[in-house]
């Protein structure tokens, strides 16, 4: 069995601003040591659940923020940007199942710490055919074109339970209570890390035991909209072809399968700027 660790960083126990999770800033040695720490959680679980062999996909920012000299050595680390399949790297059909740790609720949600799909600065909103979505539901679309289910995903309670929403029974921890988008209630790293352990072993027993959720496929073709902050950021998102202008601030975009829209939508975030 082979498990795909996806792990972001906004949904990390004890980050409520920008700050901690910027790597200029003086904060943020602290918490990605703590994302490390809570990677490592998830590793743990699954090896301890079954599992032969581990990937792990560094997906917040520039993807270097997981310390490798600390990662469990069993495992393997995609790390640097860009790569091919971005936030989910190393998704393949060889992947038995995802985990999802360290994500966040999706643009312009209330009580969800640090909202936002893709790009705070550029990314209104995203829908992924007609669904409201965020990273979660693009990340685990990408996972389902290769008919790999999400089995757990951990993060604040309000990408929980969206998260939940979306893909169905997936085993999920929370890890703070927002009460706002820079205010939450954390659980101490080695409380988290602990539940983020138990969690993951029983997300891949019960992928063993064939009780895991459906990969989540949404019907193809693929149609993502993409609403951006500023007219003049679609004036430039639109010299990507194939892509097609709703009005001043949404573009569409069709495609034949997941990965190409995938693709497009990461290029047009990249022109958008």
């Amino acid at each position: 069995m082979k498990i795909l660790i996806a792990a972001d960083m906004e949904g990390i126990s004890g980050v409520v601003n920008w700050d901690q999770v910027n790597s200029t800033h003086a904060e943020y040695p602290r918490f990605r040591k703590i994302m490390t720490h809570e990677v490592n959680a998830a590793i743990r679980g699954v090896f301890d659940g079954g599992t032969d062999e581990v990937i792990v996909a560094d997906g917040h920012g520039s993807a270097t923020n997981i310390l490798i000299e600390e990662v469990d050595p069993r495992a393997r680390l995609n790390t640097g940007s860009p790569s091919p399949f971005s936030m989910v790297q190393g998704i393949g059909v060889d992947i038995n199942g995802v985990i999802f740790i360290g994500y966040h609720a999706r643009a312009g949600s209330q009580n969800a710490i640090l909202d936002h799909t893709w790009s705070s600065s550029r990314v209104a909103n995203v829908w992924l055919n007609d669904i409201l979505t965020g990273e979660y539901g693009l990340n685990a679309a990408v996972c389902g074109h290769f008919g790999v289910p999400v089995l757990m995903l951990t993060g604040d309670q309000t990408a929980c339970a969206q998260a939940s929403e979306l893909l169905g029974s997936i085993e999920t921890v929370i890890v703070k209570q927002a009460s706002g988008r820079m205010a939450a209630e954390c659980l101490p790293p080695k409380i988290s890390q602990e539940k983020i352990y138990q969690t993951a072993l029983r997300a891949v027993t019960r992928l063993k035991e064939d009780r895991a959720p459906q990969p989540f496929r949404p019907a193809q073709p693929i149609k993502i909209i993409i609403e951006l902050f500023d007219a003049d950021m679609t004036d430039r998102a639109v010299l990507l072809p194939g892509t097609q202008r709703l009005d001043g601030r949404r573009i569409q975009i069709t495609a034949a399968d997941m990965p190409t829209a995938y693709d497009a939508f990461r290029a047009v975030v990249t022109l958008a700027r």
